[in-house]
């Protein structure tokens, strides 16, 4: 994607160009947007105050894929981008991303526009119905902080107080909207832009020293612990920390997927098939873990009853943030779990220091590193047998006619094994982690969040453009379903010209919605047959292959036969490399 020279520095003529030399400060890359005229003056001051570049426009089909987009880049490359989005119909569109974003505690950047708010200065009709009174209550309760300036001298407090409370942990979008008149009035007075550097978020927070050393007590004398990380990975150095604590104790480690948290090359990576070790487990601990209750049960999907998985004495610590960001309208802050040690802490700052306490505390006892190094050679033992047992079950795959989850990954995995690559998205139902590498911090980007259908195609865009140039792979394998309802997301792609290997995982069907309607049908004795009506997308297939292709998008399939997988995949990888553009290929795989 070609970048335009920056600009010499220039004198701010209006309002919105304060807006851009706030974002310039912050260094900026991107700004995703579908126009809109409440925001009119911002573009302007983007593309020709600006230069379009820092921020360079990244031109979007709707509101929910602008925000998608930046959810994506903010998790590739540890900053935000900014999302703008129009007024009140703007906003509505992009509620559902805002709402993934918050649940996933990304810090993406809302910006809007409205008004004018001076009722004297609006156009007949169209400026009363897209104007609110106020605008950021309609997203108040899924954002970390909104804002509507008053006047323009606001506009830098505002700007720079968004940025530092979105990057604080625990990270969140946040939403500021400026008036149509800020934007667009003349600066009659000079607005200064502050020295950001002395607006930095505050260093993390220290866990407390007693309970640190409370839960090393446990975790030392432990028979059997277990480690459950989940948004941990969020800082890629602690993923380092967390290996060293894991050997040093032989602890096994469950990754619960919404970051890249444990190589799940390691040994001691337990993540599928942890039931037993949950069963035995005397200590857990818990490190930034969404839903640790959910991670401690078992649920029928048929009543939707749950039960303890560990036994009724095992003690649980938890270290996280999550107490410090709970909002009442929706329940992400899932079940109330009771805890032995709970602990307020920055991961990347608690467990380097808990590292130390344990060493401390195991001195040179050699029973206890005798019982260590059990541990460790039998959990190795384990998760070798583990890993060969899913690469013969995939590899057999093969000889059926219809492609598996399990083959198509593990075909993905033979053709860009190779290449340095970035899973952006999806995972061929856990097939990916099962059978490929995961050896490095950011391999893997997680889910959504808040898993509203709709995020993966536009935040692995999103995610692609952080890497552009890094001559990293960025892979996405792309739900059907997830694509359908923003599928125009693959124009933004064409059009930036942005490098993106799309795999398409076709089963034909909202599936887990099919899944819900086999379940209810069995639990009621009711025809199964009849779970694909509302669910099957069929009679019309979309042939994906021709859909990218509309949107200017290299597309190749339907790919239906095992043996014409590798090679579909392989044509796909060499014009992603040669011509750094995007390719979709469409799978047709199962389950469907």
């Amino acid at each position: 994607m070609a970048k335009a020279a920056p600009l010499e520095k220039r004198k701010a003529e209006y309002g919105s160009d304060v807006v851009v030399d706030l974002m310039k400060a912050f260094d900026i890359e991107y700004a995703a947007f579908n126009p809109g005229a409440t925001f009119r003056g911002i573009h302007d001051s983007i593309v020709n105050y600006g230069g379009n570049y820092k921020p360079e426009v990244i031109f979007c089909c709707h509101e929910e894929i602008s925000v998608a987009l930046a959810h994506g880049y903010a998790k590739a490359k540890g900053k935000p981008m900014i999302a703008i989005v129009h007024n009140i119909v703007g906003l509505q569109h992009a509620s559902m991303a805002i709402f993934n974003a918050w649940c996933d505690r990304v810090p993406v950047m809302v910006l809007g526009g409205t008004g004018p708010m001076n009722t004297l200065r609006r156009r007949p009709r169209i400026d009363w119905i897209h104007t609110a009174l106020v605008q950021g209550n309609q997203v108040r309760d899924y954002v970390k902080w909104d804002d509507q300036p008053y006047n323009l001298a606001s506009v830098p407090e505002s700007f720079v107080r968004g940025y530092r409370i979105a990057t604080t942990e625990p990270m969140a979008p946040v939403y500021i909207n400026y008036d149509a008149d800020i934007q667009e009035d003349a600066v009659a007075t000079p607005i200064e832009i502050p020295d950001i550097s002395r607006f930095a978020p505050p260093a993390p927070p220290h866990a407390n020293p007693e309970a640190l050393k409370h839960a090393a007590d446990l975790l030392v004398n432990a028979k059997s612990p277990l480690i459950i990380a989940d948004y941990m990975g969020r800082n890629p150095k602690t993923v380092p920390a967390l290996i060293e604590l894991a050997e040093l104790l032989a602890i096994p480690v469950v990754d619960k997927g919404n970051r890249f948290n444990f190589p799940n090359t390691h040994p001691l990576d337990v993540t599928d098939g942890a039931r037993e070790l949950l069963r035995r487990a005397d200590v857990i601990l818990g490190l930034d873990v969404a839903d640790l209750y959910g991670s401690l049960t078992t649920v029928s999907k048929q009543t939707r009853a749950c039960e303890y998985v560990i036994g009724p004495s095992t003690k649980i610590i938890h270290i996280s943030m999550n107490d410090m960001l709970v909002r009442s309208w929706a329940g992400d802050c899932q079940v109330l779990q009771a805890l032995d040690v709970p602990i307020s802490a920055d991961t990347s700052v608690a467990i380097p220091e808990l590292i130390r306490i344990c060493r401390e505390r195991m001195g040179s006892d050699g029973k206890q590193k005798a019982a260590v190094e059990a541990r460790l050679k039998e959990l190795g033992e384990t998760h070798k047998s583990r890993r060969a047992k899913w690469l013969a079950d995939a590899q057999a795959k093969a000889s059926q006619r219809e492609i598996s989850t399990a083959f198509l990954a593990h075909e993905l995995g033979e053709v860009i094994k190779q290449e340095d690559w970035v899973l952006v998205n999806g995972n061929s139902n856990g097939w990916a982690r099962r059978l490929w590498n995961f050896a490095k911090p950011g391999q893997y980007l997680g889910t959504s969040g808040g898993a509203g259908v709709g995020y993966g195609m536009s935040a692995a865009i999103g995610a692609a453009l952080a890497h552009l140039g890094s001559g990293r792979l960025c892979v996405d394998v792309q739900a059907d379903g997830d694509l359908l309802m923003t599928s125009s997301s693959l124009w933004t792609a064409a059009k930036h010209r942005i490098p993106l290997l799309i795999v398409m995982h076709n089963n034909q069907s909202f599936y887990n919605s099919e899944e819900h309607g086999i379940e209810v049908a069995k639990f009621r004795k009711r025809p199964v047959e009849n779970a694909g009506i509302g669910t099957h997308v069929s009679d019309p297939v979309v042939d994906f292959a021709k859909v990218a292709q509309g949107f200017g998008v290299h597309g190749e399939g339907p790919i239906e036969g095992t043996a014409d997988l590798r090679p579909a995949l392989q044509r796909a990888l060499r014009f992603v490399q040669e011509k750094k553009l995007p390719a979709l290929v469409d799978v047709v795989s199962e389950p469907r």
